[in-house]
């Protein structure tokens, strides 16, 4: 389908984009290289990779928390390819606030009386390459450099004693380990990161920019800063990290604190290697072939010229080649250069049915709500009589905690499962809450990725009730069910989203230099307020 024909039957508009060409129709990684046959020529392949999700950086009560480290592992085991779950380990620095001492010196005592060898055993014990990958870490406060996570490649990991964030660095030089700074967007001097002291080394390869503390892209847009350590300002934000010109990947962790890492809508790490092996995963890292997203699982395809995500290169014509692939509406699009935005790719406000009978479109259904303070247990299945079940993603969240209070009592974490996926139904066991505000999600959710006829039926059957409705309902629009009554329990499906407002590809040519060295990269908006990002890509001027 030519641009023309695209646009109007898609719903996208387009802006600065007038020399460019975007198409529908994109290929998944690690199927075929997602290349027109005209561009394969100009771009480096990707036919051999694929994205691997991860969060490393989140909290269980090892430390301070909620949640076992068993059932935290096992609740990462659903939904992501590796993990690593942080112990807090030092705060060499620590304020002289009497509650802000007790609890995290009580913790590190722990973890020192016998606590880091049984959590390294733990994690050691739950690694199996190929299919789910572990590694250790912990987490080093700083009110003056800003607090950072330590993630090693093996289970040897050493815990140190350190006076400082540079300290830390310094005593762990010789091992093959990552040091990476995390909410920074708080005041500098009050565990905000302080870019000053930013090296472009083996050692910090990425920086985290989005968690449950909020979005440190820049210091205004979503995401805002609202947890009691203060508001977020602009010289702790990415932007402002690049303007500086420093170079770093960027990744997103949910820094959880309640067990369950890979929590949807708090913050994951895509990686793009060849394999879930802990080499390739670990170089992907080092090479800042890496990737951000919120929660879904935003699948972003950026190159220029020879370059991948994280990469450099030089030269003047720039060629761009972007394909997007997300998991429901996409709101927009921006290729940003130097902090300013080359060219925005609007989705449609609402998506557009497509024509034919047999679509391939994505439906998420959200299992929550009611009003009751105790977990409400989903068991039982989604089914198609037509068609098939492509793919199942679960979108499944742990309890909304991103630091201890006080007051608060330990509880255990309630792991959700999918139990089995075939072409007709998938069977599901959840676990739900009340959303604790109008602004915080607790629903549990599943992602169908189906391909059916319009007059085929969609069927939730769960807890001895059963809900039904074709797509071609769904594609109108979604529908839901309360399990009992108004303020209990109830099902959400979603409306169905055609492909074509989930993907857009994209080539255009930027040949003016701006800098000696220009930072390209690229952000994805669903509308339902799901984000990803790419690493930057630096192009020198020749």
């Amino acid at each position: 389908m030519d641009r023309r024909n695209f646009l109007k039957a898609s719903g996208w508009t387009l802006l600065g984009l007038a020399a460019a060409e975007t198409i529908p129709g994109c290929a998944k990684l690690g199927d075929r290289d997602s290349l027109p046959g005209d561009l394969k020529k100009e771009f480096p392949s990707l036919k051999d990779l694929k994205v691997f999700w991860g969060d490393v950086h989140n909290h269980c009560n090892v430390t301070y928390g909620h949640g076992d480290l068993s059932d935290a592992l096992a609740a990462a085991e659903q939904q992501l390819d590796f993990v690593s779950v942080t112990p807090h380990a030092l705060w060499p620095n620590i304020p002289r606030l009497n509650w802000v001492i007790g609890y995290h010196t009580e913790a590190f005592r722990r973890l020192r009386a016998g606590g880091y060898d049984k959590y390294l055993a733990a994690v050691r014990a739950a690694n199996r390459p190929g299919e789910f990958l572990t590694f250790p870490s912990y987490e080093c406060h700083s009110m003056e450099h800003g607090d950072h996570v330590a993630l090693f490649h093996g289970f040897d990991a050493p815990l140190v004693e350190c006076t400082s964030v540079p300290d830390l660095k310094e005593r762990l030089k010789e091992y093959d380990c990552y040091i990476t700074p995390h909410h920074m967007g708080y005041m500098t001097g009050f565990r905000g990161y302080n870019w000053a002291a930013f090296s472009q080394d083996r050692q910090t390869p990425f920086v985290e920019m989005f968690s449950r503390h909020g979005l440190a892209e820049s210091d205004t847009g979503d995401y805002d800063y609202l947890h009691d350590m203060g508001p977020r300002i602009w010289e702790g934000s990415i932007q402002y990290g690049l303007e500086q010109g420093h170079k770093f990947g960027l990744m997103c962790s949910t820094d959880q604190h309640a067990g369950y890492p890979g929590s949807y809508g708090d913050g994951r790490i895509g990686v793009l290697a060849p394999s879930l092996t802990r080499d390739a995963i670990w170089e992907a890292l080092r090479t800042r072939h890496v990737c951000a997203a919120t929660g879904d699982k935003i699948i972003i395809d950026f190159r220029l010229n020879d370059a991948f995500m994280g990469d450099v290169v030089r030269g003047n014509s720039r060629r761009i080649y972007l394909n997007v692939t997300g998991e429901s509406c996409i709101d927009y699009v921006d290729i940003v250069k130097n902090g300013q935005i080359l060219a925005r790719m609007n989705g449609p406000l609402t998506p557009v049915a497509p024509e034919g009978d047999t679509v391939r479109c994505k439906v998420k259904v959200d299992f929550g709500w009611n009003r009751e303070e105790k977990y409400v247990h989903w068991q039982g299945k989604l089914s198609v009589n037509k068609g098939r079940i492509v793919s199942v993603t679960p979108c499944f969240r742990g309890a909304a905690f991103t630091s201890p209070q006080e007051g608060e009592t330990e509880f255990k974490t309630h792991v959700n499962r999918i139990l089995s996926v075939g072409e007709k139904e998938t069977e599901l066991d959840l676990y739900s809450s009340k959303n604790p505000n109008t602004t915080t999600a607790a629903m549990q959710a599943v992602i169908l990725d189906l391909e059916m006829p319009k007059d085929g039926i969609l069927t939730a059957d769960f807890n001895g009730k059963k809900f039904e409705h074709t797509l071609g309902e769904l594609l109108e629009g979604s529908r839901s069910h309360f399990m009992i009554g108004w303020l209990s329990e109830a099902i959400l499906f979603n409306r169905a989203m055609p492909e074509s407002c989930f993907t857009v590809e994209h080539y255009m040519e930027d040949k003016e230099p701006q800098r000696d060295t220009d930072y390209y990269y690229v952000r994805v908006r669903q509308r339902d307020g799901q984000w990803a990002w790419s690493s930057p890509i630096w192009a020198e001027r020749v």
